[in-house]
């Protein structure tokens, strides 16, 4: 197991450390609902450096990364930053990834830690331009400083103005006394917030100058598992749970991100299937009857028969009800349609809903 260069931090402030993608992370400090609520209504801070970040950088930077992603990245300017998957030559997803245009010939790719490799090996083969990559992830870290009172939070650190910084712009600037930091409007919790990336020797004295900071507003450390509620409830796709190897895009109501008007892998035939129709869909869906969803639950009809199935369910903090998103067969995918998931062999009511959840 890695470690990020925060963990012994995280072992003394008493976080609970698992397994997660390779890297010894903290799940929770004070508890999963504490945190949740704490990341809704104040601030907390991630450590997220398990993330992975790849720079390409050359004249041809845009072709690759046009061919490799399925979202438009001529659309990109300085300073922006964009959602994309790169789909793999059988329909399905190889990551969901974030590109942020540094400027017209660089580009910083950032994605899950559990495919930096597998992501690596994909994008190095498409690479028939020659173009200058280098695998940063190893040599970076990344904290997410997220809730409602992040930007007042982190202020006092930065002449960046963060308040008027727009959703999916970034900036680099000086943070905490440290020059080159990038601080990116971005986040995985739908509480609004900032990712700030830098070089790991500077991780300690970062993390410190954010608590410092952010005292007056009750920052919290924050783990893993509330980060995984929080997303939850803004429908947001976990890959390898919601997204993987053999979910396409469209099935899981991504075409937002699909762009038809350039080619990229697999192109013809995801655009075929946007032409025919899916199967399946992704579709979020709240409990009627008591009951909590789990990863792989059977999702089925009235008379039992299998549908589709669970990718993601949890007990929502904020809405004090169990919610969940998974496949289904097209027929019922339609908000207000009643499905059953099998829990321990009872069929329990739910009903599809349009994330978010969480208003």
């Amino acid at each position: 197991m890695k470690n990020t260069a925060l963990t012994d931090i995280h072992i003394k402030a008493g976080a609970k450390i698992v397994p997660f993608a390779g890297y010894n992370m903290p799940v929770q400090y004070a508890g999963i609902n504490a945190e949740h609520d704490t990341v809704r209504k104040s601030v907390g801070v991630f450590d997220v450096s398990h993330m992975g970040e790849f720079i390409l950088k050359g004249e041809h930077a845009i072709d690759l990364i046009q061919k490799v992603s399925s979202n438009d990245a001529t659309k990109l300017y300085d300073g922006k930053v964009q959602y994309s998957c790169l789909p793999n030559e059988d329909g399905g997803i190889v990551d969901d990834l974030l590109v942020y245009r540094i400027d017209e010939k660089t580009y910083m790719l950032v994605v899950n830690a559990s495919n930096i490799d597998k992501d690596w090996a994909w994008i190095s083969k498409y690479n028939t331009w020659g173009v200058d990559m280098k695998n940063i992830s190893d040599r970076t870290s990344l904290l997410a400083i997220q809730g409602p009172k992040a930007a007042e939070a982190l202020q006092s650190l930065t002449d960046i103005d963060l308040p008027s910084m727009e959703y999916y712009t970034f900036k680099k600037g000086t943070f905490a006394g440290i020059d080159n930091v990038v601080v990116s409007a971005t986040g995985y919790t739908g509480a609004g917030g900032f990712e700030v990336y830098f070089d790991n020797d500077h991780a300690e004295h970062i993390w410190n100058a954010i608590f410092e900071a952010g005292k007056p507003f009750g920052i919290q450390p924050i783990g893993l598992g509330a980060r995984d509620t929080l997303r939850l409830e803004m429908g947001f796709c976990l890959y390898g749970n919601d997204i993987d190897d053999t979910t396409s895009p469209l099935e899981a109501g991504l075409g937002w991100v699909t762009k038809f008007t350039k080619d990229f892998v697999n192109a013809d035939a995801l655009q075929a299937q946007k032409t025919q129709g899916v199967s399946q869909k992704l579709v979020g869906f709240e409990m009627i009857d008591r009951g909590i969803p789990r990863h792989d639950y059977a999702i089925v009809d009235t008379e039992g028969n299998t549908i589709g199935k669970v990718t993601s369910g949890t007990q929502s903090p904020s809405l004090q009800k169990a919610i969940g998103m998974g496949y289904v067969k097209n027929e019922f995918a339609k908000e207000g349609t009643e499905i059953y998931i099998s829990i321990r062999d009872n069929k329990v009511r739910a009903k599809v809903v349009k994330p978010p959840f969480y208003k």
